[in-house]
């Protein structure tokens, strides 16, 4: 591992001309707006650990104004042609694309991952535009005969109406276009509360969604330092009708119950613990080059993200070793360095997490192969990490370990393998990889996840469905599948005779 680490706090031109290029207010119902009690909230850059944006701090009373203008707005955006709210989405997309390079810096400063990741995120989230763009004028009813012929079925797709966008810190962007799209496409008006790590990207995107035509009122964003006194009237008013959440478990679950009240469509993705399989007839360096990705994009913080590896005992070591050797040549620094592969974890926090989760793992008889220990310098970075050896009760292998740490098992047959990964609570993603035809459709049969990565180390696509199971959450976004979370289904009996 070499480092291109800050030797202190340090901002260049072009640094403060993207972020002075950023609204700091709320962008409320369409305008942009005070906090109501004039409060702000301090954005960090967790490379050197500074404050670099101070955006307004959201209240109750903000996210009731915002509530109100959905409400106000929600009629007459659902009457808007398809067409119209496709095209709305389409411009957006095209300037996304265009402003590719000062969204991923934006996005770098504000949570650290690599410039290199932070464009390929902006267009991935662009995608999201023109993928739901397309679908807007897709949305289609059925009409049918009854079966005794007396009658006609007639059924229509409408608006579910105003929405509670809750996106996480670790895509700003991605997070966001992925809710908002389909709800556009829908004709549903929505409001979405940031995390307060990130929520730069989030007020770029609003400014560029009122530029691209999307009518007042149809879109707030409120970033908050206190999200529950924010979201819980929102999710306790009648006129709320959707909450879509990315984000923990532990939370998903809270917010879960609080819509019960008012009976919501809900949809949550949730956290993570991919199984990152390969069986002894894998190509052992394709592999490889697959964990990079699947275990390494976005520093190792995604919930899609390989947490745990199970090698076949005949190949494990020289899997490792392998790994090792790429993760030492990883260049880990500031992420606005084009050189740098690997930036720095989210807060302080985070790295103390991730420490203990090796420090644990290694008191349960795991080695090191290369990494496993904190460095207490500059910014909030924790070294690229192998374990091997990892016994099964270790518990680096049951919690979501969110940083740039590979714990490797070994196993013995299929069923061993597939007995183990099931029996994670969460079902989100798994990676498998194998040249066997047969076993790979065994296997992706009977693993108890919403994706799988087969032969392959990245699972997200615009066009398809992300989601997950068990305590991975409920829902899809993307593909098809992800407009229908915004539609409900209205049945018409028609008398013919």
């Amino acid at each position: 591992m070499s480092q291109a680490r800050p030797d202190g706090p340090q901002l260049t031109p072009a640094e403060l001309a993207v972020l002075g290029d950023v609204h700091k207010d709320l962008f409320l119902g369409g305008r942009w707006t005070k906090a109501s009690n004039g409060a702000t909230l301090s954005v960090e850059d967790p490379a050197i650990g500074v404050v670099i944006a101070e955006v307004a701090d959201a209240t109750a009373a903000d996210g009731t104004r915002a509530l109100d203008a959905a409400v106000a707005a929600q009629v007459d955006w659902a009457r808007t042609p398809p067409r119209e709210r496709g095209e709305i989405l389409r411009r957006a997309y095209e300037v996304m694309v265009d402003k590719a390079d000062q969204l991923a810096l934006l996005m770098t400063l504000e949570m650290g991952k690599p410039l290199s990741e932070s464009r390929s995120e902006a267009l991935y989230a662009a995608e999201f535009f023109r993928w739901f763009s397309e679908e807007a004028v897709r949305i289609a009813g059925t009409w049918a005969t009854a079966p005794d012929g007396q009658t006609r079925l007639w059924t229509m797709k409408q608006p579910v109406g105003p929405c509670l966008f809750i996106t996480p810190w670790n895509f700003p962007l991605a997070m966001g276009t992925r809710k908002i799209g389909p709800a556009v496409a829908a004709g549903c008006t929505m409001i979405v509360k940031p995390a307060a790590q990130t929520p730069l990207s989030m007020l770029a995107l609003a400014q560029i969604l009122a530029d691209a035509g999307l009518p007042e009122g149809v879109l707030s964003v409120l970033p908050t330092s206190s999200p529950q006194q924010l979201t819980a009237p929102l999710i306790a008013d009648p006129r709320l009708r959707k909450l879509s959440f990315t984000g923990s478990t532990a939370v998903g679950k809270k917010l879960v119950e609080q819509s019960a009240h008012q009976l919501l469509r809900v949809s949550v993705e949730l956290g993570g613990n991919a199984p990152f399989i390969v069986f002894d007839d894998a190509d052992l360096d394709h592999a490889v080059d697959e964990a990079m990705k699947a275990k390494l994009r976005n520093n190792g913080e995604a919930c899609t993200a390989a947490n745990r590896f199970y090698v076949h005992e005949a190949v494990a070591r020289p899997f490792a070793d392998r790994l090792a050797e790429r993760f030492r040549a990883l260049v880990v620094g500031r992420g606005v360095d084009e050189s740098v592969m690997l930036g720095p974890l989210i807060d302080r926090a985070a790295v103390s997490k991730v420490a203990g989760l090796v420090d644990r793992a290694i008191q349960d008889g795991a080695s090191v192969v290369t990494g496993g220990t904190r460095d207490d310098g500059v910014g909030y970075f924790y070294p690229p990490t192998v374990l091997a050896d990892v016994p099964s009760h270790s518990i680096i292998l049951r919690e979501e370990i969110f940083g740039p740490v590979a714990p490797i098992a070994t196993f013995a047959t299929e069923e061993d393998v597939l007995a183990e990964v099931n029996s994670s609570e969460y079902g989100l993603a798994s990676y498998v990889f194998t040249r066997s035809l047969d076993r790979a459709l065994r296997v992706c049969e009977r693993l108890d996840v919403g994706m799988v990565g087969l032969n392959r180390g990245v699972l997200s696509n615009a066009a398809a469905p992300f989601g997950g199971v068990k305590a991975s959450g409920f829902g899809r976004e993307g593909g098809r599948e992800g407009i229908e979370e915004y539609l409900d289904t209205k049945y018409v009996s028609v008398n013919v005779s």
